[in-house]
């Protein structure tokens, strides 16, 4: 009877242990849980901070563009004022950043759209320069970045990495080259100067082969076996499944034109020829208002296409190869 008593209450003592054990997991489980919880709150603010922070310049263009000639005159009058001899003035008074108009006004866009066509001619002469770069350089690169991942040798890796280095270099390093060989071959103020070097940019192929190298050799064999060759195995396996790192590629290819400065102020003496990121710079102290609608109309493309294709650039950062289920 002894023996029973002492043994039960040997349980009951061990029994209590695992459940004071058990409590303090629990607590030490919360207490995770709140730091966990508290990071990821103060995470969240900081990346809204700085969201917030980022978008403020655009979120400004766009509700400017709105206010009439006068209210931005007004506002940021001192910004763009000028002496007698066209200097540039001190700014002496604070400029009052204001997102929302007194009244909303639809006259710069007026103006911009109906009265001055030179906008739009200048915002179609974006087109025309960046619409070609893209298409054809995505196709080359496409092209060379199935050769260069499909078949390895040690000359096709010298060329691989002279492709990097290329990359690797600001343009205005190949800038007077590009100059040089335009000169040589009579393409200066043509589109085609601005083309060719586009065109034959190497941070697509770059791109593009990096992604394709993750694709296992495995199904572009079972492919051979079934008597593909190699232009099916190109446009039915490799192309669809790099699907997401051409989009990206096209986004980025595209920001990175649409933006170009140097390369027409250099290669086109013809203003009447300059895209519109060019002509935005010339906008002169009289068309203030005129700047931010202009400014809005240029954004579009940029955000219409990020906006689009948003899913496919991070599917084709994240894609890691192989057949997706």
């Amino acid at each position: 009877m002894k023996n029973w008593r002492k043994s039960n209450s040997e349980n009951a003592k061990m029994q209590g242990q695992w459940e004071d054990l058990a409590a303090l997991d629990r607590q030490a489980a919360m207490r995770r849980k709140r730091v966990q919880t508290a990071k990821i709150a103060l995470a969240t603010v900081v990346a809204a901070f700085f969201a917030i922070l980022f978008l403020m310049p655009i979120v400004l263009t766009i509700t400017n563009s709105f206010m009439s000639a006068s209210e931005i005159s007004a506002n940021y009058g001192t910004v763009f004022a000028t002496d007698a001899n066209g200097g540039k003035v001190y700014i002496a008074e604070r400029v009052n950043l204001k997102f929302i108009p007194d009244m909303v006004s639809f006259s710069q866009y007026v103006t911009v759209l109906f009265k001055s066509p030179e906008y739009l001619l200048k915002f179609w002469n974006s087109v025309i320069l960046v619409g070609p770069i893209v298409v054809f350089q995505l196709l080359v690169a496409s092209l060379a970045s199935y050769g260069f991942a499909r078949y390895r040798g040690r000359i096709r890796e010298i060329i691989f990495f002279m492709y990097i280095i290329l990359m690797l270099m600001p343009y205005q390093v190949t800038l007077v080259p590009n100059y040089l060989v335009s000169d040589w071959f009579n393409l200066l103020d043509t589109n085609w100067a601005i083309w060719l070097p586009g065109v034959m940019s190497p941070f697509a192929v770059f791109l593009l082969t990096k992604f394709m190298r993750r694709i296992p050799e495995s199904v572009m064999e079972a492919a051979q076996i079934d008597g593909a060759g190699e232009w099916q195995i190109y446009r039915r396996i490799c192309m669809p499944l790099c699907k997401g790192a051409i989009c990206s590629a096209a986004i980025l290819v595209f920001i990175d034109y649409w933006n170009m400065v140097e390369q027409p102020l250099i290669l086109l003496t013809d203003a009447e020829t300059h895209p519109l990121s060019v002509f935005l710079s010339k906008i002169n102290a009289g068309e203030i208002g005129l700047a931010f609608a202009v400014a809005t109309i240029y954004m579009v493309p940029s955000l219409l296409i990020f906006l689009y294709g948003e899913e496919y650039l991070v599917d084709g950062i994240t894609y890691q190869g192989g057949i997706k289920g």
